[in-house]
């Protein structure tokens, strides 16, 4: 859904939640944090179906992709754990479907658990309760050559279900719609804890829980300031307290962790989203970054800038802190 925004700095810009999924979690999440049953067992005399829902945004042509997909049952229930099987295919360009889609790549995808959640090694998949385990199922190296609607299905053999399938659509433009890998990176002067004459809320949010500024080493250096030093970068874009998902304030304390085992190979940076949140403010450093054609804006995101101001990589929705870290450690110290 969008909410509409009533003010803004930089131009007219719709708050876009997460993707669908992370909101679907959200919700489970607090719908049955402390509900009955017992992870990866049916209740008794239901088989549940599993559905299927795409996390990835800004997915485009010609570039490894990741595609990131969540799965639920419809008592709450998330699948976690494992290995489970994409199979992808193109059903045509968007309002002209293909009498019969087109296959495109079958491809293994590994289970990437919300930062301090548990990753369930070894496991077979296994529906949990979002209070024990959630997170998403990851492919890497997808290359669309087309623009228009992809149909992902997902199989999976899941522990007390057997084999069970489930499918979603999803979009790729022919262009990325935000600052993707090889483009250089925009020069922005982000907020920091040196910046004056601005609430200490729209440094981070997460300011409103705890009083206080909770990561200040991430907030000392501006975006522009690394690109100028010639310093790689590691930015998270996230509102740990607004974030409807609630996998944005994780996701800052797992760059906090890589910030101290590598602080000796790049500058980390977090950007909040909300520069007033009551009065619908966004940060033009977050904007900047983040504001789709269609005036919306989705987070979190995650971005590494090289030390000559290209972009290396980025992450949305979810991340493995275990992929982030290996290049980090592919960079000069």
């Amino acid at each position: 859904m969008m909410e509409p925004m009533r003010s803004l700095r930089v131009r007219p810009t719709r708050w876009a939640r997460p993707a669908a999924l992370l909101a679907t979690l959200a919700l489970l999440g607090a719908a049955c944090a402390g509900g009955a049953g017992t992870a990866g067992e049916p209740s008794p005399g239901s088989s549940p179906s599993l559905a299927a829902q795409v996390a990835s945004a800004d997915l485009y042509t010609g570039a490894p992709q990741r595609l990131l997909v969540g799965l639920f049952a419809g008592d709450g229930r998330l699948l976690s754990y494992g290995t489970v099987s994409f199979r992808i295919s193109y059903t045509g360009p968007a309002g002209a479907p293909l009498e019969r889609p087109e296959f495109v790549a079958e491809t293994p995808a590994r289970y990437i658990p919300t930062p301090g959640t548990p990753a369930g090694e070894g496991q077979r998949p296994v529906l949990t309760q979002p209070s024990e385990a959630r997170g998403v199922y990851q492919a890497e190296g997808l290359r669309f050559d087309r623009p228009g609607i992809y149909v992902v299905q997902v199989r999976a053999d899941v522990a007390g279900m057997g084999p069970v399938s489930a499918q979603a659509t999803f979009s790729v433009a022919a262009d990325p719609a935000l600052p993707a890998p090889g483009d250089r990176a925009p020069r922005t002067e982000n907020l920091t804890l040196r910046s004056k004459g601005v609430p200490r809320a729209a440094i981070d949010s997460g300011y409103l829980v705890e009083g206080k500024i909770p990561d200040p080493e991430l907030h000392r250096w501006t975006i522009a300031r690394a690109i100028r030093e010639h310093r790689p970068a590691l930015v998270v874009f996230a509102t740990p307290a607004f974030c409807v998902s609630r996998f944005c304030g994780p996701a800052v304390s797992a760059v906090q962790e890589l910030a101290r085992r590598y602080a000796d190979r790049a500058v980390f940076i977090h950007v909040e989203i909300w520069e007033d949140y009551q009065e619908q403010k966004v940060n033009q450093a977050a904007a900047q970054w983040l504001t789709l054609p269609d005036g919306s804006l989705v987070e979190p995101w995650l971005y590494l800038i090289g030390p000559d101001g290209v972009i290396v990589d980025r992450w949305g929705s979810l991340w493995d802190p275990a992929e982030v870290a290996a290049e980090l450690e592919a960079l000069p110290s």
